[in-house]
């Protein structure tokens, strides 16, 4: 009987292994370095379980950025639409927050995970959790047979396991602890399979707060604000930290950020604080007199300006420019705020980079490997948070799955691989 060996429990390999299941005369083992399944997908859980985004298809496929024409085809196959309808099978129903995005009713994880690991276990999946996984026996070469000797380090010593395809579904570089560390990229790449350097994703930013606005504002949210960045813009809020910025807008924006640092050494966030007030309106209002006001309570009754938002402009603008109203109110629409440095890998919700898109086919198999396919966040497409993560992460299991079943059904002697 054929085995499937999947290695990664984290959601695009469950979703892999929930498609193998239902194919008669398949062995589907998962394997796990963690002490549980889905350590992951429980931590993103835990403020709420954001599990995808109700925005109509064209928008919703925008988010992926570059690799948009390659994500498509997976939202084809299981997008938020099948989403839901999947968990509803599992028992659990979900509902459409007011932002839009789609939440399992409870907002928990939890009962979502315990549900989908019970079907499977009943379906006939084999979970085989503190598992991790070494590489293969013998020369790391682009030859030889992909399911066979794959090297596991488990309490009782090492293990060998041999399979007629094989899934990686090893997660990304970030949240190390909860098990996505990377750790397989050399794996791969002693097997000549092409793979982007891992970055964060998702990430916070380091910028030189002065002292007086790093001890007095550190934690606060910056709310309704408009933020760009090499072309690209998004409007929503952010959080102010000791050592820089965090937060959905940021973390929307986190690709353009990185890229200019990389390619320039310097980013620049510029943000709206006004968003909804035209540059002109804010200058009649910023130019009528002001009487005994001072200038902050100017700006709070003339542009709305206050707290964090007035505290940003006094850090970023010269004094002199406040008090000319077409320059404050130009800084108000476009106050540069600049960005020295991403956040390390490990503090980011996720990471872009891993297997080249390039080197897989519509099935996620590697050309150059047959039998070998790849899943989830180790490949090289990124999205920010809000359900497009954890879709496109679910999609490709399936994607994936279907796959391998299609290519085993089409192999004319199984167990000879590569």
């Amino acid at each position: 009987m054929p085995r499937v060996v999947i290695i990664g429990g984290g959601p695009a390999g469950l979703m892999a292994a929930e498609q193998l299941a239902t194919v008669d005369g398949l062995e589907v083992d998962i394997f796990d370095a963690m002490p549980s399944l889905g350590r992951k997908f429980l931590m993103a859980g835990k403020g709420g379980m954001n599990i995808t985004h109700s925005e109509p298809r064209p928008a919703f496929v925008s988010r992926y950025g570059v690799a948009a024409g390659r994500v498509a085809p997976w939202l084809e196959a299981f997008g938020p639409e099948q989403l839901r309808a999947w968990m509803q099978g599992l028992g659990i129903d979900s509902f459409v927050g007011t932002s839009g995005r789609v939440f399992p009713t409870g907002m928990k994880a939890a009962p979502l995970l315990r549900a989908w690991l019970h079907r499977l276990r009943g379906r006939g999946v084999r979970l085989h959790v503190r598992h991790r996984w070494l590489g293969w026996q013998g020369a790391a070469t682009s030859g030889g047979a992909v399911g066979q000797g794959l090297r596991f380090a488990t309490p009782d010593g090492e293990r060998v396991v041999n399979a007629d395809a094989l899934l990686l579904a090893l997660g990304g570089g970030s949240w190390a602890r909860l098990g996505s560390d990377g750790a397989w990229v050399p794996l791969l790449q002693a097997r000549g399979i092409p793979v982007a350097a891992l970055q964060p994703a998702n990430c916070g930013f380091d910028v030189a707060w002065s002292e007086y606005f790093r001890e007095r504002f550190a934690g606060a949210p910056v709310k309704a604000v408009v933020a760009h960045c090499g072309g690209s813009e998004r409007q929503g809020e952010f959080n102010i930290t000791a050592g820089g910025i965090e937060g959905g807008l940021v973390y929307a924006l986190s690709a353009p950020l990185r890229e200019a640092l990389a390619g320039h050494g310097r980013a620049t966030l510029t943000l709206d604080l006004a968003p909804g007030r035209s540059l002109e309106k804010l200058s009649a209002e910023l130019a009528r007199p002001r009487g005994r006001d001072t200038l902050a309570s100017h700006l709070r009754r003339r542009a709305g300006i206050e707290g964090v938002k007035a505290a940003l402009l006094r850090e970023f603008c010269p004094p002199e420019q406040l008090t000319v109203a077409t320059a404050a109110a130009q800084a108000i629409k476009a106050l540069p705020l600049p960005v020295l440095a991403a956040r390390p890998l490990d503090e980011a919700i996720s990471s872009a980079g891993g297997v080249t898109l390039a080197a897989l086919d519509a099935r996620l198999m590697l050309a150059a490997c047959p039998g070998l396919f790849c899943a989830g966040e180790m490949l090289d497409w990124e999205a920010p948070t809000g359900g497009y993560l954890l879709t496109a992460c679910l999609a490709s299991g399936v994607v994936a799955g279907r796959g391998i079943a299609d290519w085993l059904a089409a192999t004319a002697e199984p167990g000879r691989l590569g």
